[in-house]
């Protein structure tokens, strides 16, 4: 399933919700749905700005990605 029709599914489902309770089945999926969609804009996000390159006051060049330790998706905190 692709991102829009994933996006296509939660919007189906929570105007399901509005006319009736979801079953507990729609639930999970609804959950299950809402949290990939929310990891891929999250990870989209994290890829984008991986790839910022900020220039500093004394000309060089800081990669964001490099500086937080979050390139090539290995994510974690700087050490």
């Amino acid at each position: 399933m692709d991102m829009n029709e994933r996006i296509a599914r939660i919007n189906e489902l929570y105007h399901l919700s509005q006319k009736r309770e979801l079953t507990p089945s729609e639930k999970l999926e609804q959950k299950a749905l809402r949290k990939e969609y929310v990891d891929a804009i999250r990870n989209n996000l994290k890829s984008q700005l991986d790839n910022i390159d900020i220039v500093e006051k004394d000309g060089t060049i800081t990669n964001l990605g490099e500086k937080y330790g979050h390139t090539n998706g290995q994510g974690g905190t700087p050490t």
